[in-house]
């Protein structure tokens, strides 16, 4: 048994008990398989016991958000932004941005994200889907020439804002997915596609967050 599935599936439990890992594909992406919370967790309301766990814990790895799957759906139908590139996907949950970067040519792929257990499921959804990845704890310490950074459902938090600006400093172009920020106005970032989603497994999400729009800064490549 995967070393990776077995470490995931314990801290799992741990905050949520009852919870467990399953293999899913994507319906943007059905080629893309990853290891996310089961489809029917939870049967009822989480106790407030649960509840304080899931905030001090944040599971974010172990469901493919809206924004993430539009993207990796995106550089699958444009395979030019990544095709013999290096490419940073920042912030990268259970991997799914970066695997489908993969997937679609680029050369080097980086998953950066600070939760040490994000990283262990990136990888162990990079093996079951057969793509090789390069894992980064810290932004700070890639080092190297990016041709692209990619980045789905980081804005959450409007302080992530100001990475905006250093992303489009670092790389030669930058992709944003994002349903959460509605007033977004930022130079030299502009809207390239607009797309229906929702979470995996669904959270059951308002409308508004399953409008999914993404943003580009730099020139496109051809």
């Amino acid at each position: 048994m995967d070393e990776d599935f077995e470490q995931l599936g314990a801290r799992l439990r741990q905050i949520l008990p009852g919870g467990r890992l399953e293999e899913q594909a994507l319906p943007r992406c059905p080629d893309i398989r990853l290891l996310l919370l089961q489809e029917d967790y939870p049967q009822g309301e989480l106790d407030p016991e649960a509840v304080q766990r899931v905030m001090d814990n944040p599971l974010y790895w172990v469901f493919c958000w809206a924004s993430g799957q539009v993207l990796a759906h995106y550089l699958r139908e444009h395979p030019h932004w990544v095709a013999g590139r290096t490419v940073l996907d920042f912030g990268c949950g259970s991997g799914v941005v970066a695997i489908a970067a993969a997937r679609a040519g680029a050369r080097r792929v980086i998953a950066c994200d600070i939760d040490p257990l994000a990283l262990a499921a990136t990888r162990a959804n990079a093996r079951l889907n057969g793509v090789d990845l390069e894992l980064a704890a810290d932004y700070s310490d890639v080092r190297g020439a990016l041709d692209l950074i990619i980045v789905a459902d980081v804005l959450y938090d409007r302080a992530n804002l100001d990475w905006l600006g250093r992303f489009s400093t670092r790389a030669t172009q930058v992709l944003v997915a994002d349903s959460r920020v509605k007033d977004f106005n930022y130079p030299p970032y502009r809207e390239l596609a607009r797309h229906r989603a929702c979470t995996l497994p669904d959270l059951d999400e308002s409308p508004e967050f399953r409008d999914v729009r993404i943003y580009g800064a730099g020139v496109d490549p051809v």
